[in-house]
């Protein structure tokens, strides 16, 4: 393999966009050259890898398994430069830029908004760019550098290389269908729906509120009896929505309109009925970041 490696930005994006559309013809118009030279480039990065990345053919272009790991990995090296970049150029101003915000299901209807509006206000040359993905996935992209800010609920092991910030706390609440002999109830004990079906949220995709609501059962004298399990809150409602099942879940959630569900106040001081809201950060994270997590918490307060 050739010791001198030169992965320019565009022989990367020029190698994605055969990649994607699988034929040189269609990519070198995509990119706006003509084919000899997109194939000679194409070329020269093979060369310089030092493995064949691509099957040429007839009909067009495939992938080798080679090029499929390199694929993956030259949209990574690509995002990470977009990222470094941007971050540079936050550091030295402060204000400017773009800042990537990744967050979890459901967030985005109770605490994007009111952050979303407060940096319009006080951060206006302040781009941010939002990206949705399941609780490990915001953590690991923080983690990485491809996200500079994560919002996520109890996020659960988090180790010392990232920042979490409580930006909110909530009570957890009895998801009840409607019709439900507690639905039109004030507030209830968690015990009274000991014989109850339940829904129960995926121990993967989110392990805090799995692990809060079988402990808050166990210590109310029963172990919840499982019929489904949900990976997000969307899905977990429309189990309940649907009549088949109760479940537990954040109370800040009962200020939307899900079919066929009340959210019902549980009783009782147990610390496993609340449920936090974490912002995530490096701790090497620059100014922007940290004026718009700033924001993102006073936004928070003012709404509460």
């Amino acid at each position: 393999m050739p010791s001198d490696i030169s992965l320019s930005r565009r022989l990367l994006e020029q190698f994605l966009v055969v990649a994607q559309e699988k034929h040189f013809g269609r990519a070198a118009e995509r990119l706006g050259m003509s084919q000899p030279p997109l194939s000679q480039s194409i070329q020269r990065l093979e060369r310089t890898v030092g493995a064949r990345l691509l099957d040429r053919g007839p009909g067009g272009v495939r992938l080798t398994a080679a090029g499929e790991g390199f694929a993956t990995d030259a949209q990574r090296l690509l995002d990470l430069q977009t990222a470094a970049v941007a971050r540079a150029r936050r550091v030295a101003s402060g204000i400017r830029g773009e800042v990537r915000v990744g967050y979890v299901s459901l967030l985005s209807y109770l605490y994007l908004p009111a952050m979303l509006q407060a940096a319009a206000a006080h951060l206006p040359e302040l781009r941010v760019h939002l990206q949705h993905d399941s609780s490990a996935g915001v953590v690991d992209q923080v983690r990485g550098g491809t996200l500079d800010l994560g919002f996520v609920r109890d996020p659960a092991r988090l180790t010392g290389d990232l920042v979490s910030t409580v930006i909110a706390t909530e009570r957890i609440g009895a998801a009840l269908p409607d019709g439900h002999r507690l639905a039109e109830a004030d507030g209830i004990d968690l015990a009274q729906l000991a014989d109850e079906d339940f829904v129960l949220p995926d121990p993967v995709a989110l392990p805090a509120l799995a692990e809060q609501v079988h402990v808050a059962c166990r210590e109310a004298g029963f172990t919840p009896r499982a019929v489904a399990v949900a990976d997000d809150l969307s899905g977990l409602f429309s189990y309940v929505g649907a009549g088949l099942c109760v479940s537990l879940a954040p109370e800040g959630l009962r200020h939307l309109a899900f079919a066929g569900v009340r959210l019902v106040p549980l009783r009782g001081r147990s610390g496993h009925l609340d449920t936090a809201v974490h912002a995530l950060h490096r701790p090497d994270a620059d100014p922007a970041v940290i004026r718009l997590l700033a924001v993102a918490r006073n936004a928070q307060l003012r709404t509460r």
